[in-house]
């Protein structure tokens, strides 16, 4: 597409979107490739309109880390190829399980990872947010004509 828009999972211009009601609102893209680095905004448990797992903090932490992966398979990057990711969670009592989710997903890559305990996110019901960098030497050539 050549408009600008964003369709959910697809690259345009530079940017993959459509995962969530908020970003068309408050005007964000769920992914921004920067040269051989893609960095995928704050992802939740919020999947196809509801929010997973209520309750459950390993399984959001699965769910969120997940919708940043489908973004990041959208520039043909994996797990593998994440280099930095940021937990916020919203009761101490669920690092442990959202530090177990993390581990699961990332432990052959080993990003470097912050976790840090906040008021609150958009909605009660979620227990945690994640952001997720990734970086693939060549990336940006291998992206090159694909972007409108």
């Amino acid at each position: 597409m050549t408009d600008g828009r964003i369709v959910r999972g697809e690259v345009v211009r530079g940017r993959v979107g459509g995962f969530s009601p908020w970003e068309e609102e408050f005007g964000y893209s769920r992914a921004v490739a920067a040269g051989d680095h893609v960095h995928v905004a704050g992802s939740t448990a919020w999947v196809d309109g509801r929010i997973e797992h209520e309750g459950d903090p390993y399984r959001q932490t699965l769910a969120a880390f997940g919708v940043g992966l489908t973004a990041l398979a959208a520039y043909g990057l994996t797990a593998d190829d994440v280099v930095r990711t940021r937990m916020y969670i919203t009761h101490v009592r669920d690092a442990e399980e959202v530090g177990r989710a993390h581990r699961e997903l990332f432990d052959a890559a080993r990003p470097a990872a912050t976790m840090v305990v906040v008021e609150g996110l958009i909605d009660s019901r979620m227990l945690v947010e994640v952001e997720i960098d990734a970086h693939r030497a060549g990336l940006a050539k291998t992206l090159e004509g694909k972007q409108p």
